[in-house]
């Protein structure tokens, strides 16, 4: 179907479609003027992801059975559900990704001295969070990173005003991305209770499907469990995502001396079609200057 030609549709139908990284200018309506429905977008995704397996996927003479004992699962739910968001964005998106690491020494030592004002007990408030606000500093100032291209060669991208920062949620059930919304306007602890309580909904499956949706950029973290630099895939339609991955100890030549310093590795991924690779390398630099030295003082507790 042309772009220019005009669509048929409700807004609801044009709002699944976009959920689903479909350009619904490329869907073929099946009811009368060529109104599309819900199952034209359906068979639209289906077809996009069946052409993609028959181009790259190679023919399998012999069966897995073949060579030993093997056992057939279900996919999990969750994972069905985002692999067409994963599919479209890596076959949309013409991804980039830098990698770089950053001295949060003393942001460390500040953030394991924190203790409850009402208790004297320590306080523990996740390294996550420093980054969530760290990472909204940076965006504030490479408006680029806050952004989606909505229409395909359209020439047009939609900056956005609010900071609403998707992180990652390890479940048994597969990978959940929930939004910490208007993180520039929450202090520390507000952001660290939201994102305990949103990291449990996930986990019992009482989010609703509304936070998965409308973010600036998305966190994922592999701190916790180990790794250094990856590839982490844009979460459409969003334009950049940040991989953060496990610290670890480093001797730094610092002015005439080796010092013991703790570094933490990222890994930006961006859409180079809007960000190019000067700009990430800035972004980049910003972001490690907030997480560094003294910065973490700034922060309002």
């Amino acid at each position: 179907m042309s772009e220019d030609k005009k669509v048929y549709t409700t807004p609801k139908i044009r709002k699944f479609a976009r959920e689903l990284g479909a350009n619904i200018n490329l869907i073929q309506g099946t009811e009368r003027k060529g109104r599309i429905t819900k199952d034209d977008v359906k068979k639209f995704i289906n077809n996009q992801l069946s052409d993609s397996k028959q181009l790259e996927k190679p023919k399998n003479e012999f069966n897995h059975s073949d060579f030993g004992e093997i056992e057939i699962k279900e996919i999990p739910r969750v994972k069905k559900i985002s692999a067409p968001h994963l599919v479209n964005s890596w076959q949309t998106i013409p991804h980039v990704t830098h990698h770089d690491e950053a001295d949060i020494t003393e942001l460390e030592e500040f953030r394991i001295s924190l203790t409850d004002i009402n208790t004297g007990k320590k306080k523990k408030i996740s390294p996550l969070v420093f980054i969530i606000k760290s990472l909204v500093i940076a965006l504030k100032k490479y408006k680029n990173f806050n952004s989606s291209i909505d229409e395909i060669g359209k020439g047009k991208m939609t900056l956005k005003k609010y900071f609403h920062i998707g992180i990652a949620v390890d479940t048994e059930h597969g990978l959940m991305v929930p939004k910490i919304r208007d993180a520039d306007k929450k202090n520390l602890n507000k952001i660290f209770e939201e994102l305990k309580d949103i990291s449990e909904k996930c986990r019992k499956l009482k989010i609703e499907k509304k936070e998965f949706f409308g973010g600036s950029m998305t966190i994922t973290s592999l701190g916790g469990i180990g790794g250094s630099f990856f590839t982490p895939i844009i979460n459409y339609p969003e334009v950049a995502i940040l991989g953060v991955g496990r610290t670890y100890y480093k001797q730094i030549l610092i002015g005439n001396e080796f010092k013991k310093r703790i570094m933490l590795p990222l890994s930006l991924s961006y859409d180079h079609r809007i960000i190019d690779g000067a700009e990430a390398a800035r972004f980049c630099n910003e972001l490690k200057e907030n997480l560094g030295k003294n910065f973490a003082y700034k922060l309002a507790i």
